[in-house]
């Protein structure tokens, strides 16, 4: 396998955190396994892990749900048609990903836009899915305009994806760190969850919110009008984490071909 599979147990479900290798943007899926069923968060950006997931994930013996996207970067739902399942979204996630049309996966290969389309839409609130109540919120601002938080309140799991990365550095691309800094803050406030499923990374305790808040602090110290500059510096300030290609792609929108 050339992804990194965490497993972690609570109680009538199980986690199966599965991160990309470096190459793929340390991107995570999440397969929760409830007692008779998989729910799937997030659908990789190269279309070979999104095999590996699945294959991975049929090896559990149970059906796949349901695969449900959180935001509209095509790291997050490239992979959607490997999963065969119903695609679920927040409405204005799947408007976002229709707007972007046809694309390419990392190694070339066509992503038609009508393959990953949402056919589900999410809405806010609360429900139970094989016994374990699924609770859907809608965020907006941060590492993307619009995202969905999911929480797991008897298991104390709160499937954050992009909102957090773990030991990996960030796509700073949508320009909003005032915005992130809320979110963090907002989620850290509900101290209840006592595990959290990265976007980019590992799986994390809530220490990664102190982590999160310092490396924006440095991002907002550091950034200029060059992005060449702030990828060297903040690759000094942060030389342990993975993806750094997420620096690349995000000084691209904020700085266009010098950033690159």
């Amino acid at each position: 396998m050339n992804g990194t599979v965490t497993v972690i147990e609570k109680g009538a479900v199980r986690v199966h955190s599965y991160m990309a290798p470096d190459d793929s943007l340390n991107v995570t899926t999440q397969l929760i396994e409830t007692p008779a069923r998989i729910v799937a968060v997030d659908a990789q950006y190269a279309l070979g892990y999104a095999d590996e997931v699945v294959a991975y994930a049929k090896g559990l013996g149970k059906p796949i749900d349901r695969l449900i996207v959180t935001h509209a970067h095509p790291d997050h739902f490239h992979g959607a048609a490997r999963f065969g399942a119903p695609v679920h979204a927040l409405p204005a996630v799947r408007d976002q990903i229709v707007a972007q049309g046809d694309a390419q996966d990392p190694t070339g290969t066509l992503v038609p836009v009508t393959d990953v389309t949402p056919t589900v839409e999410i809405s806010p609130g609360t429900e139970v899915i094989d016994g374990v109540p699924f609770v859907f919120e809608a965020l907006t601002g941060g590492e993307a305009a619009d995202e969905l938080v999911i929480r797991l309140p008897e298991q104390g799991v709160l499937v954050a994806q992009d909102l957090v990365y773990h030991a990996t550095h960030l796509f700073l691309g949508n320009n909003d760190i005032d915005g992130w800094q809320r979110a963090l803050d907002a989620l850290a406030a509900d101290t209840s969850y006592d595990t959290i499923l990265a976007g980019h990374g590992l799986p994390a305790t809530p220490a990664v919110y102190t982590e999160l808040r310092g490396y924006l602090a440095a991002a907002r110290e550091l950034l200029g009008d060059d992005g060449e500059a702030y990828k060297k510096a903040i690759l000094e300030r942060y030389p342990s984490y993975g993806g750094p290609f997420l620096i690349d792609i995000g000084n691209q929108y904020l700085f266009g071909a010098q950033g690159a």
